[in-house]
C-alpha cells in the first residue's frame, strides 16, 4: 500500500492522513513514496478513470475509477495554432478554470474520509485566483465541511472573487490587504499551529495537498496520447503544483519531449532553470494574477523529486515575458487566427514562441476561460469577450467577504470566531 512521505524528514502518512493533514507537522509537502506508473499508452476511454487507481493504490479500484469520472465529466479540448503549435483547453468545468479537476478529486475524498468521523473539517486554502473557487464549488453545500479561501483583496480579478463570494453557506472568503505570498504564508502558518489544527480539523485545499495535485497528471496524459510523437508541454506557472503534477506523469512512464515553465514578472524559478540560484522575492502584481507567486510552495516537491537543480533543468527550461508582451500575444493570435487567450495562457504562448524551431509538437496548457479577464482580454482584442452563463450568475449575485490585514493574529480570530 502507497504511502506518503515528507519533504522535510522521514515522516510518513497513508492517503487518508495526508488528504486531511495537507502539510506534514513539520510543514513538509507530502509526496508518494513510489511515484504512480503506469503503461503507456492509456486505452480508449477516460484517461482520468484508467489512472486513478495508480494515483491512489490504497484506494479500492473501482472507487478510484467513480472518483474520476464524477471528477472529469467534462473535456479537455486541442486547439491548433500553427503548424507546431497546440493549446490545451483545460477550462471546461464548472468555474473555468484547470484547478477544477484537482479540487473535484479531492473534495471527493475529504467527503470519503470524513465520512462517519463526527467532526466537521476545515479546508483553508490560499489562493491567487482560481484555486479558491474551484475549491468554493467542489466543496459548496457538502455536510461537514467548511470552505475558508484567503485571496489578496487587489489580487484577483472580480470574476475570481465572485467564484468565492457569492456562495455563502459552507464557504467564507477572506481578502488579505496584502499579496498571494501573505496569504499563503499565514495559511501555513495555521497548519503549522496543533492546537488551531486540531480545533478546526484543518486541511489545504491548494496544490499543497496531494489529492489537488496528483489528478491534474490526467490533462497531460489526454494530450500526450493524441501525438504519435513525444510532445514538449509549455505550462503557465506560478505556485508550481501544475508543472509538477505534469513532472510525476512524466516520471511515470509518460512520453515527452521536455518541459518549459512560462512565468510573468514573478521569474525567481525561471530564474533558476536558467542557471541561478533561486532567492525568495516579494510578489510584483501583473496581468497574469495567478502567477504572481513569489515564494511558490510546489518548488521544494519538484527539488525533492529531482535531487539536485541540474538534474531538474535536463527535463525543465524557464523563461518569462512582460506585462506588455503578454497583451501582444492575446492580440496578435486573435488578430491571426481569431482564438481569444486568458493573460496566462499568453504568457505561455509567448514564451513558446521562443523555442527552438525543432521543439514539435509543442502542446500550451491554457488555465483559465478569457471571460474572467475581460478588462485584460477586450483591451487586447478591441471587442467583447462571450461571457458563459456561470460567470454571468456569478457577476449578478451579492457578495459576502471578510477583510483583514496581512496579519496570522487576524486570520486565526476569523477561523475561531466566524465572518467578522
Amino acid at each position: 500500500m502507497t504511502s506518503y512521505v515528507s519533504t522535510r524528514g522521514s515522516e510518513t502518512a497513508s492517503l487518508r492522513e495526508a488528504v486531511l493533514q495537507g502539510m506534514s507537522p513539520r510543514g513538509g509537502l507530502y509526496v508518494p513514496t513510489q511515484i504512480p506508473t503506469f503503461d503507456w499508452p492509456p486505452p480508449e476511454g477516460s484517461v482520468a478513470e484508467w489512472l486513478a487507481p495508480s494515483l491512489f493504490p490504497s484506494l479500492e479500484p473501482d472507487v478510484a475509477r467513480r472518483i474520476a469520472q464524477d471528477a472529469c465529466d467534462f473535456p479537455f479540448p486541442l486547439v491548433q495554432i500553427d503548424d507546431s503549435s497546440f493549446i490545451l483547453e483545460l477550462f471546461h468545468g464548472p468555474t473555468h478554470a484547470f484547478k477544477d479537476v484537482g479540487a473535484r478529486f479531492m473534495a471527493d475524498l475529504v467527503s470519503l474520509f470524513a465520512t462517519g468521523s463526527g467532526n466537521e473539517i476545515t479546508v483553508l486554502v490560499a489562493t491567487s485566483g482560481d484555486t479558491g473557487g474551484a475549491v468554493a464549488n467542489a466543496f459548496f453545500g457538502r455536510r461537514g465541511t467548511r470552505v475558508v479561501a484567503v485571496f489578496p483583496l487587489r489580487g484577483v480579478s472580480e470574476t475570481q472573487r465572485r467564484q468565492m463570494t457569492t456562495l455563502g453557506d459552507n464557504v467564507e472568503a477572506v481578502a488579505v490587504e496584502g499579496t498571494f505570498d501573505d496569504c499563503q504564508r499565514m495559511v501555513k502558518e495555521c497548519f503549522s499551529d496543533p492546537s488551531l489544527s486540531a480545533r478546526h480539523g484543518l486541511t489545504s485545499a491548494n496544490s499543497i495537498n496531494v489529492a489537488r495535485l496528483l489528478p491534474q497528471a490526467v490533462y497531460y496524459l489526454e494530450a500526450a496520447r493524441r501525438f504519435r510523437e513525444p510532445v514538449h508541454f509549455v505550462v503557465p506557472s506560478g505556485n508550481l503544483g501544475n508543472l509538477c503534477a505534469g513532472l510525476i506523469a512524466s516520471k511515470g512512464g509518460m512520453p515527452h519531449a521536455g518541459f518549459t515553465a512560462a512565468f510573468n514578472r514573478n521569474h525567481g524559478v525561471a530564474d533558476l532553470l536558467q542557471g541561478s540560484s533561486f532567492e525568495t522575492r516579494d510578489s510584483i502584481r501583473t496581468l497574469s494574477n495567478a502567477m504572481d507567486v513569489g515564494n511558490p510552495s510546489n518548488l521544494e516537491r519538484i527539488q525533492w523529486l529531482y535531487k539536485s537543480d541540474d538534474a531538474l533543468r535536463v527535463d525543465v527550461r524557464g523563461d518569462w515575458v512582460s506585462d506588455e508582451d503578454t497583451v501582444r500575444a492575446i492580440a496578435s493570435v486573435h488578430r491571426r487566427e481569431g482564438y481569444v487567450m486568458d493573460p496566462h495562457t499568453a504568457v505561455a504562448f509567448a514564451v513558446a514562441q521562443r523555442l527552438d524551431a525543432g521543439v514539435t509538437p509543442v502542446v500550451i496548457l491554457s488555465t483559465a476561460h478569457p471571460a474572467k479577464f475581460p478588462e485584460v482580454v477586450e483591451d487586447a482584442i478591441c471587442e467583447s469577450v462571450s461571457m458563459p452563463e456561470t460567470i454571468l450568475s456569478a457577476r449578478q449575485k451579492n457578495e459576502l467577504m471578510s477583510v483583514i490585514p496581512p496579519d496570522l493574529g487576524k486570520l486565526k480570530e476569523l477561523l475561531d470566531g466566524g465572518r467578522q
